[in-house]
């Protein structure tokens, strides 16, 4: 007799983790970077693109796969990475806090990618959540704004709070185009919700 799947994992859930496992990818999170390549391609081969928020590492290998051997990606995070990674790929362990203001001291100003999938540590306090989250979405945009080649491209991870208008706002003002994407692979529940800005002013 078959087992029912327990309510509490839900079908489609099961099938991004499979895949994931599967594509040798250490998180599901992976194919939200995937759908936003597919709609507003982000990333071009050879692109130089700079992974915020690395671990455990699943967007900064698919990121090395979309720019080819000839690109190159910059992977950092305050948690190590410890998967196998592509040739292109470099990961370093670091506070992104610590970075605003001296990024482009420290990793050069010559990227055309700036990714951010950071999240705070969630404590179902929503609005304080959100608020966390803002926060490390200004260093996300700061760090963008020191090593982002004219014409780069941004994507950045926000929870949906007070603060969302105001973020997108600031980086309407340094992008040329600005969009709003929610993945179908992020969790229904979830309020997280990605900001792409295209074309660095």
């Amino acid at each position: 007799m078959k087992r029912k799947k327990s309510a509490k994992t839900p079908q489609w859930q099961d099938h991004y983790t499979r895949q994931a496992q599967k594509e040798h990818y250490p998180a599901r999170s992976v194919y939200k970077l995937a759908e936003i390549q597919k709609k507003h391609r982000v990333i071009a081969r050879g692109d130089r693109v700079l992974d915020l928020g690395a671990a455990p590492g699943s967007w900064t290998k698919y990121a090395a796969e979309q720019t080819g051997s000839e690109g190159s990606v910059l992977g950092i995070d305050l948690n190590p990475v410890t998967i196998r990674m592509p040739a292109n790929v470099t990961v370093t362990t670091a506070d992104i806090h610590a970075l605003q203001g001296s990024a482009d001291q420290v990793f050069g100003s010559d990227f055309q990618v700036v990714l951010s999938d950071m999240a705070p540590a969630t404590t179902g306090d929503k609005s304080g959540d959100a608020a966390r989250s803002y926060e490390l979405c200004r260093a996300a945009l700061a760090v963008a704004d020191a090593v982002l080649q004219r014409g780069g491209r941004f994507v950045c991870k926000i929870f949906q709070g007070e603060d969302f208008k105001s973020f997108c706002d600031q980086v309407k003002a340094r992008f040329d185009r600005m969009h709003i994407f929610k993945p179908q692979s992020s969790r229904k529940a979830s309020r997280e919700i990605f900001i792409i800005g295209l074309g660095k002013k």
